[in-house]
């Protein structure tokens, strides 16, 4: 038996689930048919996705969503609303004035800045446990789940295979990589490289051996516009409106969950290296791996049994 893998393009990015079992075509299909529900639940990109309903009816009414919908904005709620938290998912009306990432990028007019900075306030996102609903209290607000959905639905994917009596897997979305078990043919852990950020893809700083274990990172070197011969990455200031200023490339985080990695990849991502290491270290079962803009690379002090 030899490990059997799937790739598709969803979102915003390419897939690909690995996996070692008798079953694997059957299995693997409807991982991605479950993929693709993700994606139409998620995706803030997709006018008729589910989440696209919570944000037609901002300063309208509350909209009842389903159990896994609810979940992620809840969660992602209230890591938006911690105290210095980066992490915002209702940014959505700024990414829709930059577009970053898209074909139709641009740098907008201040004006156009303040008026997305006027409807980012995630206070203003109302849940009602009971009713699985949320309200969106101003009109024009916008949730963009695009910093957690892919973890998110890893996680749900890792469960699902679990359920099937998979034991070792390799789920890659877009290289944010959720590992199940071990290498099944190898009988040793999984090797995930971590791309240098100011290489090349595919050139790594370090390689780690996983199990059981998300590997991701948010780098500023992914995704950018150029204009005037000014730089623009993707990872936005809500205070400011411009993408964060910061000496840090990326940021890996290795932890149990993958939705966990995407949490503090962003809602640490603008703060002091030093800072980053001491939070990552308080938090139980999760080490970081940041590298500068120069290339320099620190790390938590758990990073080194996994190199």
């Amino acid at each position: 038996m030899e490990l059997s893998s799937r790739s598709e393009r969803l979102m915003g990015t390419t897939i690909t689930v690995s996996i070692f079992h008798p079953q694997a075509e059957q299995i693997l299909a409807r991982c991605f048919e479950q993929l693709r529900l993700y994606e139409h639940r998620f995706s803030a990109n997709d006018a008729t996705s589910e989440l696209m309903e919570v944000n037609h009816q901002a300063g309208i009414a509350p909209v009842s969503v389903h159990p896994d919908l609810f979940e992620l904005i809840a969660l992602g709620t209230q890591h938006s609303q911690a105290t210095n938290s980066h992490l915002n998912i209702a940014i959505g009306p700024l990414v829709q004035t930059w577009r970053i990432g898209f074909s139709d990028a641009k740098r907008p007019s201040q004006e156009e800045i303040d008026q997305a900075l006027s409807k980012i306030d995630p206070k203003q996102i109302q849940l009602d446990t009971e009713n699985q609903s949320v309200f969106l209290k101003r009109p024009g607000m916008k949730i963009d789940l695009g910093a957690l959905a892919k973890g998110y639905s890893a996680d749900l994917i890792a469960t699902f295979l679990k359920s099937q009596g998979v034991e070792d897997a390799l789920i890659d979305l877009g290289g944010n990589i959720l590992t199940v078990g071990q290498h099944p043919l190898k009988h040793q852990p999984w090797r995930i490289g971590i791309q240098n950020p100011v290489e090349k893809r595919g050139q790594h700083l370090l390689v780690l051996s996983v199990k059981d274990k998300s590997v991701v990172t948010s780098g500023i070197y992914e995704r950018h516009l150029e204009v005037d011969g000014q730089s623009f990455h993707h990872i936005f200031d809500s205070t400011t409106g411009y993408p964060v200023e910061t000496d840090l490339a990326s940021i890996t985080i290795l932890s149990d969950r993958s939705v966990d990695g995407e949490i503090w990849t962003t809602r640490l991502f603008g703060e002091a290296p030093a800072f980053i290491l001491n939070i990552v270290e308080s938090l139980p079962g999760i080490d970081a791996i940041l590298v500068s803009q120069s290339g320099k690379i620190a790390y938590t002090s758990g990073l080194p049994s996994y190199l």
